[in-house]
Order: C-alpha cells, then sequence, then structure tokens
C-alpha cells in the first residue's frame, strides 16, 4: 500500500516523524512524504528532519511565504501534480495548516482516499484560518485519527461518527516519549543561554491574531518585560513574529542574551533543543497548541496567550489556563499563577504513546 503524507510546518514534522517511523516498520507499506515548503526557513524546517531523523522528503515544492490564499491555491496545484504521478492508495494529512487543507482538497477531487491525523479539534472561532482548515479537512476524510474523547464528540455533533473516527491518542505524545531522553543527551542549550533548570519562562508566540494586531504583540511583550524582572524569559522568535516586532517598534524591548527586565530573542530552535527548554521551564507561555501539549507532557504548567484552546482538557486539569493578550496586567497575573500552581499528575488523555503503531495498523490491515 502506497501512502503519501503531505507536510509542511512544524508540528506536522514532529507528528510526521513519529507516524513514519511506525509506517517504515510496518511490513507492506510505502510512503512518500511531500514536504509544501511552508516553513521554508532552515530553523524552521530542516533542522527537524535531521534531528527526528525524519525520511528525506521525495517532493519538497517550496511553497511558503505568502497569504493563505495564494499558498493554499498553489499547493493544491503542485500536490494535485504529486498525486496524479504517485497514483496513492491514501493520502495523508496533518493538523490544520494551509498544507493539511492544500492536501485534503487536492485528494478529494482527485477521488484518493484521505486520512486526517489530529482530526476533530474545534476552537469554534471561525475568524481562525486554522478552524476553517480543520473543518473542511474532516469533513473530507474518509478516516479521521482523533486524539481525544472531545474530539470524537465534536465530531459526532457535526454528523461524522462510526467507523471512520478512530480514537488513537495524540502522536505527539509518541513524539515527546521517543525524544525526550534524546534531548536531555544531545543538547546544549541549557548552558548555551545560562540558564538553571526550573527558573525560567518559555515563550512562543506565532498566531495572527496575535503578531498582526500590534495592540495584543504589545501588551504580550509588556508582560514579557515585567516577568523578566522576576525570572529569564527566553523567546525563541518564529520568523513573521521577528519581522512583525521591528514593523511595530517593539524589537528594542528584547535582547538577544539574558538580561534583566528584557526577555532573551533568540533564533528559532531545533526540535531537540526546544524540548530541553520546554521540560526544564517554570512555566511555558504560547499561542501554539502543539507547545501546550508538550508542556503538559513534559509536566510544566502553561498560559495560553488566546481568547480559546482547542485542548480544553488541559485547562480542565489545570495544567493550563487562558490570558488576555490585550491585557499585559491578566498575563502576568495569570503567569503567576502557573508558577504557584500544583495541578493533579494522573491524567492522560492523549493515549499511551502507542498512537502512530495504531495508525500503522490501520493501513496494514487494509493493505
Amino acid at each position: 500500500m502506497k501512502i503519501v503524507s503531505v507536510v509542511g510546518a512544524r508540528p506536522q514534522f514532529i507528528k510526521a516523524a513519529a507516524v513514519s517511523r511506525a509506517l517504515a516498520a510496518a511490513p507492506g507499506l510505502e510512503e512518500i512524504l511531500l514536504h509544501t515548503g511552508q516553513h521554508f526557513d532552515a530553523g524552521m524546517s530542516q533542522v527537524f528532519f535531521d534531528e527526528m531523523e525524519i525520511p528525506r522528503p521525495k517532493y519538497n515544492l517550496g511553497i511558503g511565504g505568502g497569504t493563505h490564499g495564494q499558498n493554499t491555491g498553489r499547493m493544491i496545484e503542485a500536490i494535485e501534480g504529486v498525486l496524479l504521478q504517485e497514483s496513492p492508495d491514501w493520502v495523508m494529512v496533518y493538523g490544520d495548516t494551509d498544507s493539511t487543507l492544500a492536501g485534503a482538497l487536492a485528494a478529494a477531487k482527485l477521488q484518493i482516499p484521505l486520512a486526517h491525523v489530529e482530526a476533530g479539534l474545534r476552537s469554534y472561532n471561525r475568524s481562525m484560518p486554522e478552524e476553517i482548515n480543520r473543518v473542511l479537512t474532516d469533513h473530507a476524510a474518509q478516516v479521521l485519527f482523533v486524539p481525544t474523547e472531545l474530539a470524537v464528540k465534536n465530531l459526532a455533533r457535526e454528523g461524522i461518527a462510526g467507523e471512520k473516527v478512530r480514537l488513537v491518542g495524540d502522536v505527539m505524545y509518541d513524539a515527546a516519549l521517543f525524544y525526550g531522553q534524546k534531548a536531555e543527551r544531545q543538547s546544549g542549550i541549557l548552558d548555551q543561554l545560562g540558564l538553571s533548570r526550573g527558573n525560567y519562562l518559555l515563550a512562543t508566540v506565532h498566531r495572527p491574531e496575535n503578531t498582526d494586531d500590534p495592540r495584543r504583540l504589545a501588551g504580550i511583550m509588556r508582560a514579557f518585560e515585567q516577568i523578566a524582572g522576576e525570572i529569564p524569559v527566553v523567546f525563541p522568535v518564529h520568523p513573521r513574529t521577528r519581522q512583525k516586532l521591528g514593523k511595530d517598534g517593539l524589537q528594542p524591548a528584547g535582547s538577544a542574551a539574558l538580561r534583566p527586565g528584557a526577555p532573551c530573542l533568540i533564533q528559532p530552535v531545533g526540535y531537540l533543543d526546544m524540548v530541553m527548554l520546554e521540560k526544564n521551564a517554570a512555566v511555558i507561555a504560547t499561542d501554539s497548541g502543539g507547545v501546550q501539549r508538550e508542556a503538559f507532557f513534559h509536566r510544566v504548567p502553561c498560559v495560553i496567550l488566546r481568547q480559546e484552546t482547542e485542548w480544553v482538557e488541559l485547562v480542565e486539569l489545570g495544567w493550563s489556563r487562558l490570558a488576555r493578550a490585550l491585557d499585559p496586567a491578566d498575563v502576568t497575573a495569570k503567569i503567576e499563577q502557573a508558577r504557584a500552581a500544583t495541578p493533579g499528575r494522573s491524567a492522560s488523555p492523549y493515549g499511551q504513546g502507542d498512537s502512530a503503531q495504531k495508525i500503522a495498523r490501520f493501513f496494514q490491515e487494509r493493505g
């Protein structure tokens, strides 16, 4: 059986690392990796393939840097060409990016069965491009690999149920378990930055709702400055976010090195360095869905720089809390609450770390 897997962005590389490893170990399955190029910066792309030992993509479309519409349209055309050439039995897409939707639409138009990994998530905020991408992809797919019970219920409310919905758990948990020890052995990021374990805030900001609104971005940066007066703030800056910081005149609010009262703005880091930073942070502040879960996997409290989250169970369990990005005082207060929190440590809503094996078995049974 031949499967074309479509990836394009950092979270998808992490998920694909777990699934590709399981597919490679399953007799009778052939995976062809197609990289759209959505994340084209070496620090956001190639380093992940190198460190996570993901198979080299057979195709790299080099499409990125445009608007959502430009990227999605160009990707659909290019992906269709690959699918016509390869004639796969299945197309598999991950998550909720432009690459996800483009792969889904290309497969649907050619009537190739579509599998969606990380299906069923909902923020119920249709102003988010990601929400549109995930809803359309879920309704186009022939099988939906779902990470949580809540995601199953979300799909049922939209009339998607039965055998096509497969509760497998979260493949990012697979990756966290597999690469956590490797990061301890190979990453030197804490020494490089002069960080003490359990004594810094790790921050990431990349969603358009935060980066494209100067008021929200300024509010987040002011909160980081205030927190930096108490503990170091380490902020690996997404290329697009760095561009917005410069445009909005906020770049001077940070420093490229640790110093009191200023966030430490560094270049994007590889996966192993990021895992090491996550595992040893006192608190993580992020607008990333992937980083929210990685914080939980490593049992680090998280502040979500958004008004809602798809990962509601993390808020219910006390590991995450929402913060109003427009209000620096609220962000600061939520970070302080997270530092003082002692959530329960026993819950495991994302499976047992065998999600990728379940996905591989599904395809084997249909081979």
